[in-house]
């Protein structure tokens, strides 16, 4: 009867081993099936801590894949999420496009024109306007959530970590704000307008203000942790990796801070302004140099010796994305650059109508861009998807009316990965899985108690 009994219960702890782990392996394939296979490039510079550098296979061709025009300068930066490319223009519009074709599958229109570059969390669009508001909308329609008004405009890009939205404005204040209410939080007073993007490491904020400082900021209160006072305005967004915390300022220097005192690692001088927000990847930091310079360069991150520089014809405000072994970023002169990461051997260049000072993001092996020509660029190389969907109608001209607006176009609605996508899968086969493991238990002990 014992024996019989401590069988049944050793059945029972592998049943429930069974169990647990068709669970695990359930919600693992779940979750991949529910999420996008390519390495987005959801907010500005990547990711929260700002390095510019994505895990993405990279195009070595300047191959267009597609150009989609809006009514304006564009300013921003591409990000893509969930399968989709959003970017926002001086023409007042954000704009939702399919990244195969750049046909549009909506616009939403604030009162202002647009340079703050776009976040993508949780279903969620947040970004900033001239209109002095940082806007809420909604990832699959473009309808509005909530919006916020701040003293001033909002050029800088917002960072989402843990519920909240951390934003700059010219009012001077860098603020923190519920993501899902579009309540304040807090906000922090600097001593000049806060175009920098703020960039977000073990909760705490860094972010540079036109006061000449870099700030680091306690996440959860707003409560100045340190500042590193530069020599001239601070419009560049930090960069933060391990222990340091990677930035330029308009007195013409890049700067290594320890992330945890601000104190100075090294700075490393160039002829020109350094608006430009350093990415960092494998042990190299990458930025750009405005008028006066001209270059783009590559750094050794841990010492801010000068690996190698590439001379444009031009400023270089743009911020440079590194991927699959190549740098790309955009130049005043017109060009949007590919170099080689190692050697700043230029591996092709493609001349917009205009200056680029959009900063490039690099998603599933394409290249997106914005130019002062008003257009939006895709390079890469055609896959299937592409050729398929290449008989797309043009994209819908972008609205012209002032007010604050969603325009769908004739385009389907994106479906983007919710949390029901995933959590309904999954609870069904808790349900099944429980009645399959529970009716197995009651049929061992059945036949345990009729050997009995």
């Amino acid at each position: 009867m014992r024996g019989g009994l401590r069988d049944l219960k050793r059945k029972d702890a592998l049943y429930g081993l069974l169990l647990i782990s068709f669970l695990f392996s359930f919600c693992a394939v779940s979750r991949v099936s529910a999420s996008s296979s390519s390495d987005d490039w959801p907010m500005f510079h990547h990711d929260l801590t700002r390095t510019g550098h994505s895990a993405s296979t990279a195009p070595t061709t300047s191959a267009i894949l597609w150009n989609y025009t809006t009514g304006h300068v564009v300013w921003a930066s591409p990000v893509v999420s969930e399968g989709y490319v959003y970017i926002a223009s001086d023409d007042r519009n954000v704009y939702c496009l399919n990244p195969a074709t750049g046909a549009q599958v909506w616009n939403y229109t604030t009162r202002g024109p647009l340079g703050s570059s776009a976040a993508v969390a949780d279903g969620y669009v947040y970004v900033g306007s001239y209109d002095r508001s940082v806007y809420c909308l909604d990832a699959s329609t473009g309808a509005k959530v909530w919006s916020f008004t701040t003293g001033d405009t909002v050029e800088s890009c917002p960072a989402v970590a843990d519920g909240y939205v951390y934003v700059g404005s010219w009012d001077s204040n860098v603020y923190c704000i519920d993501a899902l209410t579009g309540t304040r939080i807090w906000n922090y007073t600097t001593g000049g307008l806060v175009e920098s993007s703020p960039a977000i490491a073990g909760g705490y904020v860094y972010v540079g203000s036109v006061d000449k400082n870099v700030y680091c900021l306690d996440a959860l209160t707003g409560a100045k942790v340190w500042s590193y006072t530069t020599e001239n305005v601070v419009q560049s967004s930090p960069a933060v990796v391990g222990d340091y915390v990677y930035i330029g300022s308009e007195d013409n220097n890049v700067y290594c801070l320890n992330v945890s005192t601000g104190d100075k690692i090294w700075n490393y001088t160039t002829q020109g302004w350094v608006d430009s927000s350093p990415a960092i990847a494998n042990g190299f930091l990458y930025v750009g140099s405005w008028d006066g310079d001209n270059n783009v360069y590559c750094l050794n991150a841990s010492t801010g010796e000068k690996i190698w520089n590439y001379t444009t014809q031009g400023g270089v405000n743009s911020s440079p994305a590194v991927a699959g072994g190549f740098v790309y970023v955009g130049g005043w002169d017109g060009n949007v650059y590919c170099f080689d990461a190692s050697t700043g051997a230029k591996i092709w260049s493609y001349a917009t109508q205009s200056h680029v000072n959009s900063s490039p993001a690099v998603a599933d092996g394409v290249v997106y861009v914005g130019s002062w020509d008003h257009g939006v660029y895709a390079f890469g190389t055609p896959n299937a998807t592409t050729v398929a969907s290449s008989s797309a109608s043009p994209s819908p001209s972008p609205s012209s009316s002032p007010s604050e607006q969603t325009t769908p176009s004739p385009t389907p609605q994106p479906t983007l990965s919710t949390p029901a996508e995933i959590i309904y899968p999954v609870a069904a086969a808790v349900v099944v899985a429980v009645i399959v493991a529970v009716a197995l238990m009651l049929r061992r002990r059945k036949q345990i108690v009729i050997k009995i």
